[in-house]
């Protein structure tokens, strides 16, 4: 859509307007729970961000993790993205110790409902990688940064994007904390 459009090119004052008018046009013509207007939900909190609306974005992210679980069920892919989605939410607040076990039950979930080698599970792995690497749980971040990029490499690619960001997160720890997995 236009808004996400925007938000990609860097035009967030423009995008926000028009997240803020699809989220309340999804609300009133398809209601609360429909799995569309937690998209949309999504996405206005990903404009809040853009703006450094950090107090506006964290209810949104609660509110679309509540619908996704009552709907989905606790243990769907979809209520996974939502913790993740919160979990770094609470790591760009700095909150790194609330982001630890949402992202750890996003990855359980991810693990059981998508598999251990889908790249949605080395995206949350790479995520508490880098989260534990501000925790100071360099052995740890170290670990999972390894797990996110051989899965990575494996399911997309040696040059997908994807595959390189997390290629560039495991070789800043390692340039940091030395090679293999710090002591």
């Amino acid at each position: 859509n236009l808004a996400m459009l925007y938000e990609k090119q860097g035009r967030h004052m423009e995008a926000l307007p028009l997240l803020e008018r699809a989220s309340a046009i999804c609300e009133k013509t398809l209601g609360p729970e429909h799995p569309d207007t937690v998209i949309s939900l999504n996405n206005l909190a990903i404009g809040f961000i853009s703006h450094a609306r950090y107090s506006d974005a964290i209810p949104i992210l609660d509110r679309a993790l509540a619908v996704r679980e009552r709907a989905l069920g606790p243990n769907h892919p979809d209520t996974a993205c939502s913790l993740n989605n919160l979990a770094m939410l609470y790591e760009k607040l700095g909150r790194y110790r609330d982001a630890v076990p949402v992202l750890q039950r996003a990855i359980v979930i991810r693990e059981q409902s998508l598999g251990p080698e889908h790249p949605d599970t080395a995206t949350s792995l790479n995520n508490l990688a880098m989260v534990y690497k501000k925790l100071a749980k360099f052995r740890e971040a170290a670990e999972l940064s390894q797990r996110a990029l051989a899965i990575c490499e494996v399911a997309l690619g040696s040059e997908h994007p994807e595959t390189i960001i997390v290629r560039s997160n495991y070789a800043d720890l390692v340039q940091e904390y030395g090679p293999g997995p710090p002591k």
